[in-house]
């Protein structure tokens, strides 16, 4: 079941949408595996983030996720978060409260998700990349795991970038200041308490000719000097695009959903 969602938000003071895929049981769909249940039942839930340059919708127009998460018995939940970085901006809107705090209320008052930690994931792409990352950096008893593909991983390094892209500097300067705050670094957070970060089951991908490469190994080095048991880490053939971006998420959902049997 793929639903299209537009609710008001009190917190970013307008109307804004979530795209959202719910198990469904049926016996007469063609060349579909079908999921869900007939009975009342509580779902994982998959929070899954775009980047910079799309919305909500970007996920189901550009890969086939609806098909991908119907193996798994999973509620997806892509969320809009505009051009925000999932921050709360300096000069602008709060769209790391409305992530963190106000989405998650809305869907669980709509959807049957389970709100156990056990229960909940996050990943994203980019922009996305480095707002699933932060989450669950920053709140890692709310998660079970988190994935960042070609994830903006270094945002002290991105600001830097941002001075060349035709205005894109003075965007990030209203996100986030002159002066990056370590809750938003990811490094900082790392570095800071890295022990819920050890306990989340982690996963990073990035293209071998992706212009974040660099700044993704570096965040990978961090991680596995950290320890990080449960930590899956690949680079393969690819850029930033979404001939990368529609395989690794299907690596992403049987990463963290494939069933006991599989692992065996």
């Amino acid at each position: 079941m793929f639903i299209e969602c537009r609710f008001m938000s009190s917190v970013l003071g307008y109307s804004t949408a979530m795209n959202v895929i719910v198990p469904q049981k049926v016996v007469s769909q063609i060349g579909q595996k079908s999921s869900g249940s007939t009975q009342r039942k509580l779902y994982k839930v998959l929070y899954l983030l775009h980047g910079l340059s799309d919305d909500y919708s970007v996920w189901a127009r550009r890969t086939s996720i609806d098909r991908y998460a119907g193996d798994y018995n999973v509620i997806v939940v892509m969320p809009d978060g505009a051009r925000g970085f999932y921050t709360d901006a300096r000069e602008g809107e709060k769209q790391w409260t409305f992530l963190t705090e106000e989405l998650p209320q809305v869907v669980s008052s709509l959807f049957p998700v389970s709100t156990k930690p056990e229960d909940t994931y996050v990943a994203g792409l980019s922009m996305g990349g480095y707002g699933a990352l932060k989450w669950a950096f920053r709140e890692p008893e709310k998660f079970a795991g988190a994935a960042g593909l070609s994830s903006v991983t270094d945002i002290h390094h991105w600001m830097s970038m941002s001075k060349n892209i035709l205005g894109i500097k003075d965007e990030m300067v209203r996100i986030f200041g002159n002066e990056i705050l370590p809750e938003d670094d990811l490094f900082a957070i790392l570095k800071k308490d890295p022990k819920g970060v050890l306990k989340l089951k982690l996963f990073m991908a990035c293209g071998f000719h992706d212009f974040m490469l660099e700044d993704n190994i570096h965040l990978r080095d961090c991680l596995r000097t950290a320890g990080c048991p449960n930590f899956h880490y690949e680079e393969s053939e690819g850029a930033h695009d979404w001939t990368f971006w529609d395989q690794k998420i299907q690596e992403v959902l049987k990463y963290f959903f494939r069933s006991s049997e599989e692992v065996k």
